[in-house]
């Protein structure tokens, strides 16, 4: 029998419920004054075919939140399944910002100059538009100024119930 909620549900609860919606996974990046931020998200998704549209949510705490909102630019890096890795590392609150994409492969995307993965599903560059508060986050949607598709797709990291996993 399913537990139901008739009440208000607390955070907990809403945080185990939305575990339950399995997400890719991605690294966003920025850039300011020669120093690269980055952290993982899986919370991304298209807005819009026209123009072309992305948002991601960033939680206001997180130090890459009021970096991005200054900078202005941002990439999207979709990890493959072997970059479970990455996507620890990235997530990991306090780690070092100097030197924190010394463990990945990567390049500047040409339009934004922010790092681009070499090892991606897909990497898109973005320019913001707009910034919408909603609760303990920021929306932030951008204009898709980039984009990079490799011409082989592998297999998708995924984030299913609180652990990483992978989806052909």
């Amino acid at each position: 029998m399913a537990e139901v909620h008739n009440h208000p549900p607390d955070r907990d609860v809403f945080r185990r419920a939305m575990g339950r919606f399995a997400t890719g996974v991605s690294v966003l990046t920025t850039c300011l004054d020669g120093v690269d931020h980055a952290m993982t998200a899986n919370a991304i998704t298209s807005v819009s075919l026209d123009p072309l549209l992305l948002l991601c949510c960033v939680e206001q705490e997180a130090r890459f939140h009021d970096v991005v909102l200054e900078t202005g630019v941002w990439g999207v890096n979709v990890l493959p399944a072997e970059s479970r890795s990455h996507a620890a590392w990235f997530a990991t609150r306090g780690r070092p910002v100097h030197g924190q994409l010394d463990r990945v492969a990567h390049h500047r995307g040409a339009e934004t100059g922010v790092a681009m993965f070499d090892d991606v599903l897909t990497a898109v560059e973005c320019r913001t538009t707009q910034v919408v508060e909603a609760g303990d986050h920021s929306i932030i949607i951008g204009a898709v100024v980039g984009l990079e598709v490799p011409a082989h797709a592998g297999e998708a990291l995924t984030y299913y119930r609180g652990a990483f996993g992978h989806l052909s």
